[in-house]
């Protein structure tokens, strides 16, 4: 298998690189801004020298990884970004498909892994604001599963999925979902969004700053933890056919 070692914000490390490539699968992301490392460079411009590269190796296939909560008024820098680096995949000349997962769960995910390592070592666990806002998490393997598929399914090309889980938690139910995978009872404390901005700021400034490293929340993951997450995942599930995205509760990497 060839490798090629490269990165997306800078378009001449990519020259070279697709020969023979048949289809491309856009995973690159970022939930935190670090030095050059910015929403703006890997998300936008990031996926435009990817697709300006692909367009000179002539390859077709293009499947882009966005999230869902990604609309042109979005009010958080992630999911403005993601709109824009849509946008640029939409009109890239390409046959194309965007998959927009809700939170994705898995072995190392950076969500249940974030607030299950809180439980280990705290005896409070922090809930960002009222807790009340609406996510469908889905696993890692379903979000593989329609990848792979749109490859082969000619219903797939032009059209834009949502990735969701069958059930609709709250953030509060969420991580009462990890307490119980864990087997651990902690006292749960709602955290003023005032104070939780002030924190999160704090923390983009030590480890960004200082650190230089993405810190384990940030303003931009507060504001979208506030928002419902919730999507219509039925045209995913018609692609997968006879299966499902199903959100199957395993216990967190922990």
């Amino acid at each position: 298998m060839r490798s090629h070692l490269g990165d997306v914000t800078q378009a001449s490390s990519l020259r070279g690189a697709l020969g023979g490539v048949e289809a491309i699968i856009h995973l690159v992301g970022i939930i935190s801004q670090v030095g050059p490392s910015t929403f703006e460079n890997v998300h936008v411009r990031g996926t435009q020298n990817v697709l300006a590269a692909a367009q000179e190796a002539g390859v077709r296939r293009f499947v882009q990884m966005s999230a869902l909560g990604t609309r042109p008024n979005a009010s958080s820098v992630y999911h403005l970004t993601k709109w824009a680096a849509e946008e640029a995949v939409r009109h890239g000349g390409l046959d194309y498909t965007i998959f927009r997962p809700s939170l994705i769960f898995g072995p190392r995910d950076q969500f249940v892994n974030l607030f299950a390592g809180i439980s280990r070592f705290s005896p409070i666990l922090p809930i960002l604001g009222d807790g009340a806002a609406r996510f469908q998490p889905v696993a890692v393997q379903a979000v593989a599963a329609a990848f792979t598929k749109s490859l082969t399914d000619g219903a797939a090309l032009g059209q834009t999925f949502d990735l969701c889980g069958p059930d609709t938690l709250t953030f509060e139910e969420m991580l009462d979902e990890i307490l119980a995978a864990t087997g651990r009872r902690r006292v749960k404390v709602h955290l003023p969004l005032g104070v939780a901005r002030v924190q999160t700021a704090l923390l983009e400034w030590l480890f960004s700053k200082l650190l230089h490293r993405a810190p384990p929340l940030n303003r931009d993951q507060l504001i979208m933890l506030q928002e419902d997450n919730i999507g219509r995942g039925e045209q995913a599930n018609a692609l997968l056919r006879s299966r499902r995205l199903d959100f199957t509760r395993e216990s967190p990497d922990t």
